[in-house]
């Protein structure tokens, strides 16, 4: 049987690969470990070894839009075997590495000198890969517990230092402990002691980030536990190389999935299967005494990933259902099939009919608007996964098999659902599309959209961000693509520092309610002031709110302000994306004009710098009320 690694073998034969670069991550996406699939990471990392020759600039000069992310790695040791597998990981994710690699042992130099390379190549990421020896290295030839821990107070000071100097997010890890360590004391009692400081070393690691918003710290203790030995003794004694082959395999993995967060690429709905991947059995031909979630080996193997599901729910991932049954017997079943750990509330979507998959899962997203690509699918059936891949290409798909016992490790392995923090909005993002449904139904409804608009009681209330809200703004800017003035967003580190600076920028959060509830935060604006003026840099609405006037509502709100200052002008930019047309006239329906005349009003295809001159003012809209706080002061 060919597989992905065969093709690429094939294309590098060719000489097409950088040409081809947009058939890599579907390649790799084909199950089983040597594709790299789920449960393996060999077959990433022999990607990454077939991609190594290729030029970044060649791939983008084919595919544009192709996403490159580029990573500084550096360590206590030596780390550049980390640099294939992660090559191929993010290959997997349609993304392109552009590596730079620090010298051995040179982390802290690496780190701190704002003139070094790895600052100079202003990473998205910055890996600072630590092992046993971060600490051993200090301690004296005869040591004890006592010393270690001495060590390592130095060592979580001086990360946390680092966490604030290191250019991009740094990502840290916890120290796995190896035995030729641990052993070299003979009596238990120190060897216990050794370990219970060794542990609160990496708990108070773990900790930094709590307060260093640039900071990720790894836990390798979840990847030993399910992987090899943590090291080669003869690569760490020779060559220095203190974390193996298969370990770092496994965290190139991780940093893959990072790296998709960072960059906003977080999926937000998971759409499932029912018939042996919910539950065990055919609802359709067995009926309800017919399938199981308890009470057998495999019935309870299904118990358990159900409960998985519902933990991925209560953190904002969207639950939906596309199953081939009739739509009545399986609402029967979620209400009242007495295994069942998923209720029809679980889901915001069910879509139980007999159509075909890829077209099921398009409406799903149109319910919800979403992209299709914002959704993961989860089917037992090859066929349906092919029938899926095949329509649409941008869903990502996990493959379950005949053993639900794996269904959860399948369905966790390319942490699709990874982000970087977590809110409050996500948390109730579930309930928020429950009462989009009522929204809905006040609409149809309504006699017109102006009658449902001012029926909905808009408020909205723009202001400085509280001091929890930047991870929420900055999950905003990086994920929303329709409203997204000019594409791209900013980490959590990135706003915080932009907000202390006042005289420089304006960062306003925009929140709103209507008569169904709180919709909370749905929106950022950011302004830079330069010698007195303003240019609104960038503008990001939630999707779930575009349409009802919100959008104009700060805009004339930013712009009332700008003229109570005294300023004679606000200039802003628009630059077209992939997904954000919808915004496209936004700025000339409110009475912005482009520094560059255009012919008949057409804005063209590249960026647009707008101009808007404050004599003629647009209006919040009748039906929204507007509360301002922190008004700026310059």
């Amino acid at each position: 049987m060919t597989t992905g690694l065969d093709r690429l073998r094939e294309l590098r034969t060719r000489g097409l690969l950088e040409k081809a670069y947009d058939r890599v991550a579907a390649a790799l996406a084909e199950p089983g470990p040597e594709a790299g699939g789920a449960g393996g990471t060999a077959g990433a990392a022999a990607a990454g070894r077939l991609l190594g020759g290729i030029d970044p600039d060649a791939v983008l000069a084919h595919h544009p839009a192709t996403p490159v992310v580029t990573v500084a790695v550096t360590g206590q040791s030596t780390v550049g075997q980390v640099i294939d597998p992660l090559r191929g990981e993010l290959a997997r994710h349609g993304m392109l590495l552009r590596p730079v690699l620090g010298e051995h042992g040179t982390y802290l130099r690496d780190l701190t000198d704002p003139a070094g390379e790895l600052h100079a190549a202003a990473p998205d990421l910055t890996l600072c890969l630590l092992d046993a020896e971060t600490l051993f290295s200090q301690v004296p030839a005869v040591w004890g517990p006592a010393d270690v821990a001495a060590a390592g107070e130095e060592v979580l000071a001086r990360c946390a230092a680092l966490a604030e100097a290191a250019p991009g997010t740094l990502v840290l890890n916890t120290l796995p402990l190896p035995r030729t360590h641990s052993h070299q004391l003979v009596d238990h009692r120190s060897r216990a002691l050794l370990g219970a400081v060794w542990r609160e070393f990496n708990a108070r690691l773990l900790r930094l980030t709590e307060t260093a918003p640039a900071l990720v710290v790894i836990d390798l203790d979840t990847l030993v536990g399910e992987g090899g030995p943590v090291t080669d003794a003869r690569l760490a004694r020779y060559a220095k190389v203190q974390l193996g082959a298969d370990l770092l395999a496994a965290y190139a993995r991780e940093v893959a999935h990072l790296a998709r967060a960072v960059r906003g690429a977080t999926r937000k709905c998971l759409v499932l299967d029912l018939d042996d991947t919910l539950w065990d059995g055919v609802l359709g031909e067995e009926g309800p005494d017919g399938i199981a979630a308890a009470g057998t080996l495999r019935g309870e193997a299904f118990g358990a990933f159900q409960k998985c599901v519902k933990q991925l729910g209560s953190q904002g991932v969207l639950l939906a259902v596309s199953s081939k049954n009739d739509r009545e017997q399986v609402l029967r079943a979620l209400a009242g099939h007495p295994d069942l750990v998923l209720r029809q509330p679980d889901f915001v979507a069910i879509n139980a009919n007999w159509e075909p998959k890829d077209a099921n899962l398009a409406d799903i997203a149109r319910q919800l608007d979403l992209a299709t690509d914002a959704l993961v699918f989860v089917d037992d059936s090859p066929a349906e996964r092919a029938q899926v891949r095949h329509g649409l290409p941008e869903v990502a798909v996990v493959a379950l098999d005949e053993e639900p016992a794996l269904h959860v490790t399948r369905l966790l392995a390319d942490g699709w659902f990874d982000t970087m923090s977590l809110t409050e909005e996500d948390r109730a993002r579930t309930g928020e599309y429950r009462v989009r449904r009522e929204r809905r139904e006040l609409h149809a409804n309504s006699g017109s959209h102006e009658e449902f608009l001012r029926a909905l009681d808009i408020r909205l209330e723009l202001g400085p961000p509280r001091p929890h809200e930047f991870a929420r703004i900055s999950q905003l800017t990086l994920r929303t693509n329709q409203f997204n003035l000019v594409g791209g967003g900013h980490s959590e580190a990135e706003l915080t520092a932009l907000a202390a600076d006042p005289e420089r920028h304006l960062l306003l959060a925009a929140r709103s309610a209507d008569r169904f509830g709180d919709n909370g935060l749905i929106g950022a604006v950011l302004v830079t002031v330069t010698d007195g003026r303003w240019h609104l840099d960038n503008m990001w609405l939630s999707c779930r709110v575009l349409g009802r006037g919100i959008e104009q509502a700060c805009l004339a709100v930013l712009l009332r302000r700008a003229r109570d200052l005294g300023l004679t002008g606000v200039g802003a930019r628009y630059a077209p994306t992939a997904r954000n047309h919808r915004a496209r006239d936004f700025y000339p329906s409110s009475g912005f004009a482009p520094r560059e005349p255009r012919v008949s009003g057409e804005l063209g295809d590249g960026p647009v710098e707008f101009h808007h001159d404050l004599t003629l003012l647009p209006e919040v809209p009748g039906h929204v009320r507007v509360t301002e706080s922190g008004k700026a002061s310059r």
